[in-house]
């Protein structure tokens, strides 16, 4: 398959659209806090240049200058409990909107759900079914970009129908919508949704279609700060054109790095804290930008929860590796550092591309004032200054035995340098839509224990998604993981000549589900593929991904 094909089934008529004239933008904080690092920076790679961007430096915004958005919880706009127990409705909009991000005045002109970049993050409790409906109000092509701007709403982290899971083919077009039913009876964890059109998911997510999703439960609620206390942060980069637009130089496919870092849509921002315990819900929605995060004195982060949730017990790191799709929560102990401040740092992975502040994330400053060591309602609150040992005993991925897998599966990550086309396996997009969406790389029956082996031998590193399932890391090249990665995943980090292996269990449904590349510039490119739970070939699919649950008209496509 040629990269011609693709563009033909990529872009459709190319256009621009207005966009709305909605601002958000950063207050300034002028800090009187110390900045002190007892620790070295530590650099892998010499900065390429002072930037990529096109704008003139000195409207490049300034380190710790902005204070940190909180980004706003989506409210329900129906709740209720029936036959099935407890459910909450929700709706959100995908639509144009520009923010300020920039000096001098520019507006960049994004899409998001709600007109936010990262949306609005959906908390419920477990065993709360939810609906989310996702009306498509966004113009026929990209403001900046000029694709056309059909969307797929994918729950990543999320056990869904096959239907409801934000399959690359199942397109919700510009006036349409798509309600999408999720079980929510997974254990407590870091979620997130964002888009999953074939072929764009790479802009489209670096243009602002992400958000957080929380699911809680009584063990992580006991455990674990909350409220204020609890920390949603969602860490981006991005590139910018002369005239303030996003630019998207994905390096002849190879990836995006931008030389502007955000963190909740502001950049290089600063958080106020109390000198207490605070818990961090940290994703990473790069298209291609690894970290390795470290913090400026030197302190260790005690880790305590990976993508599928809690695990078995806390680990302490003083750097990790966080690529693309990755969540870790992770508990920072300010006490003790009152009037001070503390970075927030990255020293890098190898094939990123870092520029002259690429090294620097976010800050946090900490208040001389008394810490919050109470609840809302007036109880003690023991996270304060709790550091959890022993989280979690009942989580069923982690309890797997090797020995139960049924089969071993090995797989190759590679790119296929005569089309230019990252393939997974031996397959890529291209085969999977030439075969109908039919043809699979896997089949594994449904309630059915497999490990999987994949390959990185092509000089790059990869972030494997897979979908439906969280698995347990059980070996990186032959020796044990990390620390950190000690707990329930979805998303695994395979670096440069690295080989993984992952034990699974497959269900709770069968169908059709992908599997993929995380750097999203490698996805679009067709490293992507699928396998299916509990079916055979000529088997009836009641799940179809793509046809079980279609978009409809959007009943008021006008609606702001």
């Amino acid at each position: 398959m040629s990269v011609t094909r693709r563009q033909v089934l990529r872009y459709g008529a190319v256009g621009a659209a207005g966009a709305a004239a909605t601002v958000l933008g950063g207050a300034a904080l002028a800090s009187a806090f110390s900045s002190r690092s007892d620790l070295a920076v530590v650099n892998h790679h010499e900065a390429l240049a002072a930037s990529v961007s096109q704008v003139a430096p000195e409207l490049i915004p300034r380190r710790y200058a902005r204070t940190l958005p909180t980004v706003p919880r989506l409210v329900p706009f129906a709740t209720g409990v029936d036959g099935e127990g407890p459910f909450e409705k929700f709706q959100v909009r995908a639509q144009t909107f520009n923010t300020r991000i920039l000096g001098g005045g520019l507006l960049t002109p994004q899409i998001g759900y709600n007109g936010l970049a990262p949306g609005p993050t959906i908390e419920i409790e477990r065993g709360t079914r939810v609906e989310l409906t996702v009306r498509n109000h966004l113009p026929a092509t990209h403001p900046t970009f000029g694709h056309p701007m059909d969307i797929a709403t994918h729950l990543h982290g999320s056990a869904s129908l096959p239907q409801f899971d934000g399959y690359a083919a199942d397109l919700t077009v510009p006036g349409f919508m798509k309600t999408y039913h999720y079980p929510d009876h997974q254990t407590a964890r870091t979620i997130w949704y964002h888009d999953h059109a074939q072929h764009v998911t790479a802009e489209n997510v670096y243009s602002g279609l992400n958000a957080h999703y929380h699911i809680h439960d009584e063990e992580e609620r006991a455990l674990l700060p909350q409220g204020e206390f609890d920390v949603a942060l969602t860490v981006d980069d991005a590139q910018f054109a002369a005239d303030g637009r996003l630019m998207f130089d994905h390096r002849e496919d190879s990836g995006v790095w931008g030389d502007v870092i955000l963190m909740n849509g502001a950049p290089w921002p600063v958080m106020r804290v109390e000198p207490r315990i605070y818990r961090f819900r940290l994703l990473n929605t790069c298209v291609s930008r690894s970290f390795r995060f470290r913090l400026s004195n030197g302190m260790p982060v005690t880790f305590v929860a990976t993508d599928g949730g809690l695990m078995p017990r806390s680990r302490q790191a003083l750097s990790w590796r966080h690529s693309p799709a990755e969540r870790y929560e992770f508990l920072i102990d300010f006490r003790g550092f009152a009037g001070r401040r503390i970075e927030l740092l990255n020293s890098s992975n190898d094939n990123n591309r870092d520029f002259d502040f690429t090294d620097k994330v976010m800050a946090f400053d900490v208040l001389p004032v008394p810490p919050t060591t109470t609840r809302p309602d007036g109880s003690p609150d023991p996270t304060w200054n709790t550091i959890p040992g022993d989280l979690s005993t009942g989580n069923a991925v982690m309890a797997l035995d090797p020995a139960d897998a049924v089969r071993e599966r090995r797989f190759r990550v590679k790119r296929d340098d005569a089309t230019n086309v990252w393939e997974l396996g031996e397959l890529s997009w291209f085969d999977i839509v030439d075969s109908g969406y039919q043809r699979v790389m896997a089949d594994p029956g449904l309630g059915d224990t497999e490990i999987w082996e994949f390959e990185g031998g092509d000089g790059w590193f990869h972030p494997i998604h897979i979908h439906l399932v969280d698995f347990k890391v059980l070996t990186r090249n032959g020796v044990p993981v990390f620390d950190y990665e000690q707990g329930p995943k979805d998303t695994v980090y395979v670096g440069e000549n690295e080989t993984v292996r992952l034990l699974m269990n497959f269900g709770p449904h069968r169908g059709r589900y992908m599997v993929h590349c995380h750097n999203l510039s490698h996805e679009d490119h067709a490293m992507m593929t699928q396998y299916s739970v509990g079916l055979q070939p000529g088997d009836p699919d009641p799940n179809d991904p793509i046809n079980a649950a279609r978009p409809v008209p959007d009943a008021d496509p006008s609606l702001a």
